[in-house]
């Protein structure tokens, strides 16, 4: 069974995973939210190669990274994660033009691409690092965040989908890089694994 609570949690770890200045795909710098105009976001769909890929190749995205978050740990490892006792599910950062229409295209790639009823795993990946979740650091977007859930819960009840979502949606979580060898794995070894799947019900038509 894994552990959700931080009594059992890891020890934290001093020195932080270090990854490389620049994104594999497009050579953007990774750790820099830049043009001004561009904010983060950090979504949790399952395991996080498939799931980082869904977004870069998105034309109002600047930079992806995958990373943990949600958890107790202090600078976590993938071991540490997938041990379930560091409590951090596995996350994308997303940096993308800061914009309504663009945050609402992020949710519907969000929702669309995974099964967010299935609580701590997605298919046959299980345990709390795969938990499907939202985390933002703006108070508007968690609303709007939160206003998403409820439509797609909506959605999935019109389609004969009667599981209740499970997404975690919160504000302002500590994000960990991952090891920079997780980092646009699936652009780094086209043949890798990718669990990404979704319920085949549209968020926004």
């Amino acid at each position: 069974m894994t552990d959700t609570t931080n009594v059992n949690a890891l020890p934290d770890r001093e020195n932080e995973i270090q990854v490389n200045e620049f994104h594999y795909v497009n050579k953007n710098k990774i750790k820099v939210l830049s043009p001004n105009d561009f904010t983060e976001i950090f979504l949790g769909l399952g395991c996080f190669w498939g799931a980082e890929r869904l977004f870069w190749k998105l034309p109002y995205v600047n930079v992806t990274s995958v990373g943990y978050g949600g958890g107790f740990t202090k600078n976590p490892t993938y071991q540490d994660l997938c041990s379930g006792q560091s409590g951090h599910a596995e996350l994308v950062r997303v940096v993308y033009k800061n914009n309504f229409s663009t945050f609402q295209e992020l949710l519907k790639v969000f929702w669309e691409n995974h099964n967010p009823t299935q609580g701590m795993r997605q298919g046959n990946d299980v345990g709390t690092q795969y938990r499907s979740c939202i985390y933002v650091n703006n108070n508007d977007l968690y609303k709007i965040a939160c206003d998403s859930q409820i439509t797609y819960q909506r959605n999935l009840e019109h389609n004969n989908i009667k599981e209740v979502i499970t997404t975690e949606i919160s504000l302002n979580k500590t994000f960990y890089y991952a090891e920079d060898y997780h980092q646009q794995y699936l652009e780094k070894n086209p043949l890798g694994y990718c669990g990404i799947q979704g319920t085949g019900v549209k968020f926004l038509d």
